[in-house]
């Protein structure tokens, strides 16, 4: 369903004093995504375990829950984090934390995603906390995705961007060309993801990532998630196959939520 709201203004009075005739306000990537935080937090009720997501999307709902904790319209949350990077910024916030060791049952995940398909399949991992995300978001009982309609695509890796696999460093190279080789008819370039520095990346976990480049489709996407698995060296990878409960979208055009 699509859902309408006013762009930029801050309520129906704001509306009014527009000019009748001003041009359309053009909404930004991170307004769209902060729009679409804002719409998963109305998800949260108070008494809720969450898994809190990582990245820029999920940044804004970890914001928000930590204003309306702050105001006393949520209580008695508890807050699992996906990352560090999270856990840094709910501490700051004021969010209680946990772990998965002391609730391996989550109520709510919110998180963001590289790539939503039509059947609601997601690719995460961009932001390199791939392995913590799957943990957490496969152990909730209903999964929000937030993304703006940019990442929309017709199939997984139709963006032309990465598609990470979470590796251990020993012989990374090696797993990089069994990776690249697997996906060989889909013309797939494996490539080692480097930081700022020219370094490998590391993530939370102490591993490297190999990010994944397809220009055509990697067929049976289950299939392709157990032969990835399969191969040694591998942690995990950034396919997230029936897991979101819920995709919100948000758009020039407003809102949209799908559901499973």
């Amino acid at each position: 369903m699509a859902i309408a709201w006013s762009k930029k203004a801050a309520s129906m009075e704001a509306l009014s004093l527009s000019p009748p005739m001003s041009p359309p306000v053009i909404l930004t990537q991170d307004e769209l995504k902060k729009i679409a935080a804002y719409k998963a937090v109305e998800f949260v009720e108070s008494g809720m375990v969450l898994g809190l997501g990582t990245g820029s999307t999920a940044k804004h709902a970890v914001d928000r829950i930590g204003d309306l904790l702050r105001q006393g319209k949520l209580t008695n949350i508890v807050g699992i984090p996906t990352s560090k990077k999270t856990q840094e910024q709910a501490l700051s916030l004021g969010i209680p934390l946990s772990d998965l060791d002391s609730h391996p049952a989550i109520d709510l995940a919110i998180d963001g995603a590289d790539e939503v398909d039509p059947h609601l399949n997601l690719v995460k991992g961009r932001g390199g906390s791939l392995l913590r995300e799957k943990m957490v978001e496969g152990a909730c009982k209903k999964f929000v995705c937030i993304v703006d309609e940019s990442k929309l695509v017709k199939h997984l890796g139709g963006s032309g961007l990465a598609l990470p696999v979470e590796v251990v460093p020993f012989c990374w190279k090696f797993t990089a060309n069994k990776l690249q080789n697997l996906f060989e008819r889909s013309g797939c370039v494996a490539k080692l993801r480097n930081d700022c520095e020219g370094k490998p990346f590391v993530t939370d976990n102490g591993n490297f990532i190999i990010d994944l480049y397809v220009k055509e489709e990697l067929g049976d996407l289950q299939t392709a998630s157990d032969a990835i698995l399969r191969i040694a060296g591998v942690v995990e990878h950034g396919m997230f196959l029936d897991m979101a409960t819920t995709v919100i979208v948000a758009g020039e055009l407003g809102i949209t939520i799908k559901n499973k």
